[in-house]
């Protein structure tokens, strides 16, 4: 995919190992906080994420020190109207449920500051990989507004209601062993580290076979929304869809004469 640049120069998508593609927040003036230029430029850059048949993993962090994303552009959304306000934020949410639907796994790299806006592209992602110095809160309640770019729904779906309720109630900040702690990461390491835990988490699924990478996306996220009846019909499905495959003989194959198995996506 190589290097490509979103409007105002604030996303960097970069491939730095065949199939793990990496998306750097790059706006440094305002801690990447989120406006119209960076959201067209995530937004450009997940549907190139989209259609790059070889992309098998995506990463998600910031180029900016101690911090991961800081939430909107408040100071943009102060020159806006009121449906110019509904229309930015109808734009984010659906963003980050794009982000949320990739066929492909996500991970998110927090070090720093992660609110509002930036913990709800965080949530977006499958896996949430913490440095010790992660600052997470939803603070929206205390600027008279709610989350509202999936934060309501994806952070109780994490830490059950009770927990998300008194986060977005009181806007209280968690470090990133707090959000272990609750289910809302899945690592927290030593500040500074959290790229290169991340990295081997990210490596290891692209050493799997890539079809059933995303299957199993597909089956646990949709399942997850319907009746145990329906979601193990959708698991058959989605498995049949592997017994024909290259890459599930390859598997056997790669057992059977113990070696690393050689997937193709195919």
């Amino acid at each position: 995919m190589g290097l490509s640049h979103g409007i105002g120069l604030v996303i960097k998508t970069i491939e730095f190992r065949r199939g793990i593609v990496e998306v750097n927040l790059d706006r440094p003036g305002v801690k990447n906080a989120i406006g119209w230029d960076m959201l067209r430029g995530l937004q450009h850059s997940l549907e190139a994420i989209s259609r790059d048949s070889s992309a098998n993993v995506l990463m998600i962090r910031s180029s900016v020190p101690k911090v991961f994303c800081a939430g909107a552009d408040l100071k943009e959304r102060k020159t806006m109207s009121s449906s110019e306000v509904q229309d930015f934020v109808n734009t984010l949410r659906s963003t980050f449920s794009y982000l949320e639907a990739l066929c492909i796994p996500s991970i998110a790299v927090v070090e720093g500051a992660a609110f509002g806006g930036g913990l709800e592209m965080a949530l977006s992602c499958d896996l949430r990989i913490c440095g010790e110095d992660a600052v997470l809160s939803m603070p929206e309640t205390g600027l008279a507004i709610i989350p509202g770019a999936g934060g309501t729904q994806r952070l109780p779906r994490l830490v059950g209601r009770s927990v998300a309720k008194e986060l977005i109630f009181t806007g209280r900040k968690i470090c990133g062993r707090d959000a272990v702690s609750m289910g809302l990461a899945n690592y927290c390491v030593p500040s500074g580290e959290a790229h290169l835990k991340a990295l081997e988490i990210a490596q290891s699924i692209n050493q799997k076979g890539p079809l059933a990478i995303r299957l199993a996306k597909r089956a646990i996220n949709e399942g997850f929304e319907v009746g145990l009846a329906s979601a193990l019909a959708l698991e058959e499905e989605c498995y049949e869809q592997l017994l024909n495959t290259k890459d599930r003989l390859e598997g056997l194959a790669a057992f059977a004469e113990k070696r690393k198995p050689k997937y193709v996506g195919e």
